[in-house]
Order: C-alpha cells, then structure tokens, then sequence
C-alpha cells in the first residue's frame, strides 16, 4: 500500500506559485491514498483523475508561463526542453489512464499511485528544483517561499 507523501522543505523550489500549486498536487494524491483501504470506487477514481489532470495542466501552464517570464527556457534551452517534454509525456498517461477510466476498464489504483507519486516526487526534486534554483540564482530569489 503506498504511503502519504510527506512534503517537506526540502521539496520547496523557492518560488511561491509553483510551490503552492505542488501542495494541491501532493494532497489530491495523499486523498487518493487515504481511499485505497477502502477499495476506492470507480467514480472516485475518475473523480480524481479528472482533478488531478485538469490541476496538473493548469499547473504546467503556469510553470511554463513563469520558465518564459523567468528566461529560463532561452538560457537554459536543453534543460528546458527536457523539463518540457516530461510535462508532455506526463500529461500524455494521464490522459491514457482517464480514457481508460472513461471506457470503463478496471484499472489497478495502487499501481496508478505509485506511478503518479513516483513521478511528481522525482519531478519536483530533481526537475522543478532546477528550475527553482535558476530562478533564485538569475532574479536574486523570487518568489521566496522558503
């Protein structure tokens, strides 16, 4: 059974928006995995699913927003288009898992979770802080919310 994600500050890219929004992420996850004794119905789900994706592009959207506003993807044009891509792909399964949701396949929850948690931990500590210290480093720390 997969565990909460604990955030910590070690987590925190420095700036505020995308910090916040990193929260919403990990908690709509963790009310995932509070449902999963419980044998989590179909419609919670897609209920989350569809949360999670929607939070999910919005959140890309505005981290991307801030990339171009920051200059991060002209200096950092390799270590932009890989961060980019990996938005992409990400967006990608989860669009794949909400269709088969919506086709009504029975899908393993725990299986999805560890995916989704492993993957938004890995991004936020090695992609986002990246980002997260270019910003601090190039703007002088915008956007503090260590």
């Amino acid at each position: 059974m997969p565990k909460p994600i604990r955030w910590n500050d070690s987590m925190l890219t420095g700036i505020e928006e995308i910090d916040r929004q990193h929260r919403v992420l990990v908690s709509t996850l963790n009310e995932v995995i509070a449902h999963l004794p419980d044998g989590a119905s179909d419609e919670l789900a897609e209920r989350i699913t569809r949360d999670l994706l929607s939070y999910t592009l919005y959140h890309f959207d505005a981290e991307q927003g801030l990339m171009h506003t920051f200059g991060y993807i002209d200096a950092c044009g390799d270590d932009a288009a890989r961060h980019l891509a990996q938005h992409q792909a990400f967006s990608e399964r989860v669009e794949a898992l909400r269709d088969q949701i919506n086709r009504g396949e029975i899908l393993d929850l725990t299986q999805v979770v560890r995916f989704l948690q492993k993957w938004l931990v890995g991004h936020i500590m090695n992609t986002d802080l990246r980002f997260g210290e270019f910003v601090r480093r190039e703007r002088g720390g915008v956007g503090g919310s260590r």
